[in-house]
């Protein structure tokens, strides 16, 4: 089993928190919820606040797995071998995790996230590169937002946590979507104002099945 790069202390609100994290979150939940899942696999755990939001403010059966067991997850276990049956929850999500594993285990990954999953997939990875947002809002009209992440294919060092990110050389974001497609149809897939670090994607597994 992957050993745990961090320990629990690395969550803490001074050094894990900041205001485009908790956007994050927003775009986690929604993307979830929109959905309207009966059960929810979270792999990594992470601060709990999107689990904690599940488990007290919904109806949904929420369960989580990590590697690391100071996080106290529901199951003890690596992405790239999930100790469930086929299709046991309706969304299976991994936000901020992928990128923890070596690139060669991401297509593991992936199948085993697409086989617990019984609809979807829903991750969201970091994208490395100088990003480009738009916020406007014109009385009477809605507000528009944009965000656009500007290429720099500067070469990815690993630092400890990160094997990998879009946007570094060699992980252009046309090769995450190659392979995302191959598990099911992308359904979703964006960068989101003030968060502009995390690329979302959303899979939905059942029509691969079809």
């Amino acid at each position: 089993m992957t050993e745990p790069q961090v320990d629990k202390s690395h969550y803490s609100f001074d050094k894990y928190s900041f205001e485009g994290r908790f956007i994050s979150y927003y775009h986690q939940l929604r993307e979830v919820l929109r959905h309207h899942p009966s059960s929810v696999l979270e792999i990594g755990v992470g601060d709990s606040v999107f689990g904690s939001f599940l488990t007290h403010n919904t109806g949904v059966r929420y369960e989580s797995v990590d590697v690391a067991e100071d996080l106290k997850p529901d199951t003890v276990a690596n992405v790239t071998d999930l100790p469930f049956p086929d299709e046991s929850f309706d969304i299976v999500c991994a936000f901020e995790v992928l990128e923890h594993l070596p690139f060669e285990e991401f297509d593991q990954a992936l199948k085993e996230m697409s086989r617990v999953a019984q609809r979807y997939i829903a991750i969201s990875v970091p994208h490395f590169g100088p990003m480009l947002s738009f916020s406007i809002k014109i009385p009477f009209l809605p507000l528009f937002r944009l965000a656009l992440k500007l290429p720099y294919p500067k070469r990815h060092i690993f630092n400890g946590q990160h094997y990998w990110e879009i946007g570094k050389r060699g992980y252009p974001v046309s090769l995450i979507r190659k392979k995302l497609a191959q598990h099911g149809r992308i359904v979703a897939d964006f960068v989101p104002w003030g968060s502009e670090y995390h690329h979302f994607f959303v899979l939905e597994v059942s029509a691969h099945r079809e």
